[in-house]
């Protein structure tokens, strides 16, 4: 395990109702400049997009993908560079695991928002550096259920569960007391550098931790263009599958439902019917 010996998270198994989501504010932000995953070596694991699976590119970062990772780094120590939004919970507890589970040194660089679940997954790290300007996220867990009052009941009780899990791993790896974090898990709190060491959330702030080539010209445009409308969508109350739904009725690239193969899912709305619904949503 890694030098600080932290402890294991509690896992869950996750609701079969459940949708997970990145908040929208840290959503909106991080969409404005994605990072390119530049001069990365055979030590290091970059975490720049959302948390889970990511219908826009593919990829996501997953636990399998950082099982594997890790596999081909060995017993050697890994920096982990992380810009991402968060996600879903469940995987960013299972990656903090993981992590916990490596027998060398884990280095966390916050390179931008290590939000929500991704805040989890940087506090398995033996260190976590930030640069200037970055923030880790922390707030309770959320997603959207579907279903009827009695599921809702059963969820509070279940999200009491998930909050518990997270604020054990806040106060394994910060020394907090347990009030004073979950009071910052109710205030969904932005810690920038100075407050985050101030608070056990990081150790260092490195100045010599920037975010690359912010060179516009040099990114996927049509990527930016499409997680940015996605964020405004999630701004105007739409879950992720709805908003993977709408744009993908309007044949936006990338954009695919979680589940194609649900009855919702297969309702089709004409192209028109789509853009107008999106037109309302981003001019209300």
């Amino acid at each position: 395990m890694t030098l600080r010996d932290l402890p294991q998270a509690k896992t869950f198994q996750r609701p079969q109702n459940y949708q997970w989501d990145a908040p929208s504010d840290v959503l909106t932000q991080w969409a404005e400049i994605p990072m390119a995953a530049a001069n990365e070596d055979d030590q290091t694991i970059t975490m720049f997009e959302v948390i889970g699976e990511d219908f826009w590119t593919g990829g996501g970062v997953t636990a399998k993908r950082v099982s594997a990772a890790l596999r081909s780094i060995g017993n050697k120590d890994v920096t982990v560079k992380i810009n991402s939004p968060g996600g879903d919970m469940f995987e960013g507890i299972a990656i903090y695991n993981l992590l916990c589970k490596h027998p060398a040194k884990v280095t966390v660089e916050v390179m931008g928002w290590a939000a929500s679940a991704a805040s989890i997954i940087a506090m398995a790290a033996d260190e976590i550096r930030m640069g200037l300007g970055t923030f880790i996220m922390v707030h309770n867990a959320w997603g959207v259920v579907v279903g009827n009052k009695h599921d809702m009941r059963d969820t509070a009780d279940l999200f009491d569960g998930f909050d518990s899990a997270i604020a054990d791993i806040y106060e394994a790896r910060t020394g907090l007391d347990r009030a004073e974090i979950v009071a910052l898990m109710d205030a969904e709190s932005f810690l920038d550098p100075t407050k985050a060491v101030e608070k056990g959330f990081a150790d260092a702030v490195d100045k010599g931790i920037t975010s690359g080539d912010n060179d516009v010209n040099n990114k996927d445009r049509g990527l930016m263009a499409r997680r940015q409308t996605e964020a405004a969508l999630a701004r105007a109350g739409h879950t992720r599958d709805a908003r993977a739904q709408m744009l993908a009725e309007m044949g936006v690239p990338g954009a695919a439902p979680r589940d194609a193969s649900r009855s919702d899912a297969r309702d089709a709305v004409n192209f028109n019917a789509a853009a107008q619904r999106l037109l309302s949503t981003l001019t209300s």
